[in-house]
């Protein structure tokens, strides 16, 4: 009796967060669908933001997004997989304990932190040495890229060590170097942990608003470099949501559908390169 009431309990509280995530989904839809279908795709999908007037362009904001997360992930997961791959297999006990904590701490940073460091340090010196503004994709890419390291790197180090040690012994007899087993077997035999890592960076990345509203710049405009300036949709919600009315609010709730499966589509695709295995 106590291992069916124990199993009931499980289920009811996995189930609670399927629940969950269907009414935000539904409440999501359920506001921003009307105005999308109102206000029609070809409106929805120009670059006239003016929603007291009666347009609602958001491809601006898609591409701003895109061009955002774009750029984090390249940063995030070239210097993630490199430092996991340091700490992992090159580095020594003591290094291992002393960075990794370090590594993880930059997770519990607060994101307006990160936004203040950016415009103080980063923004300066984007404008001197690359030109436009300063405050840009390239920025924004890099502070995102900065703030997805932490899950990044830890996920994939935990995978890394999963590996059964016969592994690395088996390649080593075999006459392999260092190097060529960490990219040759151990990579791949942890690629399923390093995707979930890399698949979690990404949905930081592309919700993160605070740290993107401070030092992407805002401009309502599909960006042509990665030196202009840039607004997401999570900006646009942050920036707006708060006066809003009518169909504005409406389409704010739309701005958050369309993000909403952004999301699903990227995590769609991960799970599939996931899965080719």
């Amino acid at each position: 009796m106590k291992d069916k009431i124990a199993e009931k309990f499980l289920m009811v509280v996995a189930f609670s967060a399927i629940l969950t995530l269907a009414l935000i989904s539904f409440f999501i839809f359920q506001q921003g669908l009307p105005l999308i279908f109102k206000a029609g795709l070809h409106n929805i999908f120009s670059t006239h933001w003016a929603p007291t007037r009666g347009h609602f362009g958001i491809l601006s904001m898609i591409v701003g997004s895109i061009m955002v997360t774009a750029g984090a992930l390249i940063i995030g997961v070239s210097f993630g997989l490199a430092c996991t791959i340091f700490l992992s297999e090159f580095s020594s006990g003591t290094i291992q304990k002393t960075l990794k904590p370090i590594i993880e701490l930059l997770a519990g940073i607060p994101s307006v932190v990160y936004g203040f460091m950016g415009i103080v340090i980063l923004v300066p010196f984007v404008r001197t040495h690359f030109g436009g503004p300063g405050f840009s994709v390239l920025t924004a890419s890099i502070i995102l890229g900065i703030m997805i390291l932490p899950t990044i790197v830890s996920i994939s180090y935990d995978s890394l060590r999963a590996v059964p040690k016969t592994y690395r012994e088996g390649s080593f007899a075999l006459g392999a170097t260092k190097w060529q087993t960490v990219v040759m077997l151990l990579i791949p035999a942890a690629r399923s942990g390093i995707i979930a890592g890399i698949i979690l960076g990404m949905g930081r990345a592309i919700g993160e608003t605070m740290a993107v509203i401070m030092i992407a710049g805002n401009a309502l405009k599909i960006p042509h470099s990665i030196l202009d300036s840039v607004r997401t949709l999570t900006s646009t919600i942050a920036l707006e949501l708060g006066y809003a009315t009518g169909d504005h609010r409406a389409a704010l709730f739309a701005c958050g559908s369309f993000l909403f499966i952004i999301i699903v589509i990227l995590n769609i695709i991960a799970i599939r390169f996931k899965g080719k295995e």
